[in-house]
């Protein structure tokens, strides 16, 4: 049998991080902390993040920049709102006919759909008309990896943002942090691949 107290974190250990945390020495928590106050504190911060991200204020974003997705989003708003999804139950009617009624599912188990990676904004709309067409389940989680300089130029991560509003989905945006992009040599130019900076960047 495993021995539990392997997982025991030294209090000598949690000392030292604490101390490294709250030093006044500390170079890279003092900056961090100016960074945030420069923008209102954390509090502040996330309400700001809350009101940016509200459907009605990523529309209208759209809205003054032109934006042809407009009328993309407006039609998914409407699908949605006129059912025109499948459901679970539905589905599980669709794929198991009248064994559906008597089979008990295990939501314990219950698995999320996932699109990785959904690059462009209009491949989600591509993926709700398919979804619909052949009664499909909707993705519920959405990955996406592209520069952020290529799709705030074209605006599609507000209209993606958007989309997962209107449709509830979850979803992650890649950061460039990542390092997966060649460099000159053609070898990502991340040399710690598979480390923090990695892990951040997404």
């Amino acid at each position: 049998m495993s021995n539990r107290q392997k997982l025991k974190i030294d209090e000598n250990r949690l000392r030292e991080i604490n101390n490294f945390l709250l030093s006044d020495d500390n170079p890279l928590v003092t900056n961090l902390l100016d960074l945030i106050e420069k923008y209102g504190g954390v509090n502040e911060i996330n309400r700001k993040a809350r009101e940016a991200r509200k459907l009605d204020n990523l529309l209208a974003k759209l809205d003054t920049k032109n934006s042809p997705y407009i009328k993309d989003l407006q039609w998914l708003q409407e699908q949605r709102n006129n059912d025109a999804f499948i459901t679970i139950p539905d589905y599980q009617q669709k794929i198991l006919g009248d064994k559906a009624k008597s089979t008990k599912f295990d939501d314990s188990f219950a698995v999320t759909l996932e699109i990785s990676a959904c690059q462009y904004f209009p491949w989600l709309i591509a993926e709700a008309e398919q979804s619909i067409e052949k009664g499909e389940l909707m993705p519920g989680r959405f990955i996406r990896v592209r520069k952020m300089a290529e799709q705030t130029a074209d605006n599609d991560v507000i209209a993606f943002a958007a989309g997962m509003q209107i449709t509830g989905s979850s979803y992650v945006e890649t950061l460039d942090t990542k390092g997966t992009y060649p460099g000159p040599d053609g070898a990502p130019v991340n040399v710690h691949l598979g480390g923090p900076a990695t892990i951040t960047g997404y």
